[in-house]
Formats: C-alpha cells, structure tokens, sequence
C-alpha cells in the first residue's frame, strides 16, 4: 500500500476521514479523480453506514486514510471554508455517485451560485433548460454526494423559505449565516 493509502492490487478504493467541524463531524472520501463523498454528522453509527453505501456504489471497501495526500487539500479547503477563511472550493470531484439530471443540476450549483447567493429551485430547474422541474432540483439536492463543496445549502425556496437540508435545517441556517446571507444566530 502507497502513503495515500492506495493498493494498487486491489484497484481504485476510496480513502476517508472525518474531521471536527463547527457544524458538526464530516466524513470526507476520495478516489484518484477526486472528493467523492462528504456526510454531516459523521458519529460512528452515520459514519459506518455511509461507509457501507460507498462500498456498495464503488464496488470496493472504503480505506481510512486520514494523512492520504488525496484529502489533504479537501481537508485544508473546508476547513478554511468553515472559519470564514475561504469563499470557493478549487477541488477535484469525483461525480461517480451520480448521474443524469442531478449531476447536471450540481454541476450548475457549483459553477453558478457563488459564495454569499442564493438560487430558487425553480430558478435553478430553468439554468439547466427544465422549466417546472422544481421538484426535481429539489430531489437532486438530496442526493448531493458533495453538500457543502457543491452548494446545495444555497438553494431556497422561491416565497423565501429556507427549504429543506440533508444535513438538518439548523446547519443549513448555520452555513447561510456564515456566507452572510442569513444573520449571524445571537449564541
């Protein structure tokens, strides 16, 4: 096994770690191509079955690597993100884990929806030529593999609603603050 915890007997695998964040524990995974998965509250129990998800999908069993030079870089830029340091993600991503109309909504997000905006679902269903596929958006929200690198936070419902959060309301409040867009919470 190399020092990015790669075993080229095996074939590609995924590495993974989870650091401590404000909002919580994070489960970060990588193949070569790139970050291939991100879990909010990565305690034990979450962390173990996403771990088996990503077995599952990859066909190979995740290998934990927390030194692994293919997540230094995803753990110094979310870091930096969540201190207020950092705005964007410069990241490889590996879009193995989806497909289809939702890959082609989180590619939109990540490239057209900067730090400190927000987009409607029914505005980001029209930037990818669906018009009335809110719904849909909403869908693909909940299946992004990478929240917080491609933005699904920063999707909102069109009456000004918070909308919903795979990694809970109060987190997705949290992030939204932290890019100015929601007021800082008073503790």
């Amino acid at each position: 096994m190399s020092s990015d915890g790669w075993d080229e007997r095996r074939g590609g695998h995924v590495v993974w770690t989870v650091i401590g964040t404000d909002i919580g524990p994070l489960l970060l995974a990588a193949t070569r191509e790139g970050l291939v998965n991100v879990v909010f509250h990565a305690t034990d129990a979450v962390r173990d079955q996403a771990l088996g998800r990503l077995a599952s999908r990859l066909g190979t069993e995740p290998v934990q690597a927390p030194g692994s030079p293919l997540l230094a870089e995803a753990i110094r830029q979310v870091d930096a993100y969540l201190t207020g340091r950092r705005q964007d993600f410069d990241l490889p991503l590996d879009w193995s884990l989806i497909s289809g109309f939702n890959r082609q909504v989180l590619r939109e997000l990540a490239a057209g929806v900067p730090y400190g905006t927000v987009v409607g679902y029914g505005d980001l269903a029209n930037r990818v030529g669906q018009p009335g596929a809110a719904q849909a958006v909403g869908a693909a929200m909940g299946a992004n593999p990478l929240p917080v690198v491609v933005p699904c936070h920063r999707v909102v419902e069109r009456d000004g609603g918070i909308g919903g959060f795979g990694g809970g309301l109060e987190t997705k409040r949290r992030l939204l603050a932290l890019e100015g867009v929601l007021p800082q919470p008073l503790f």
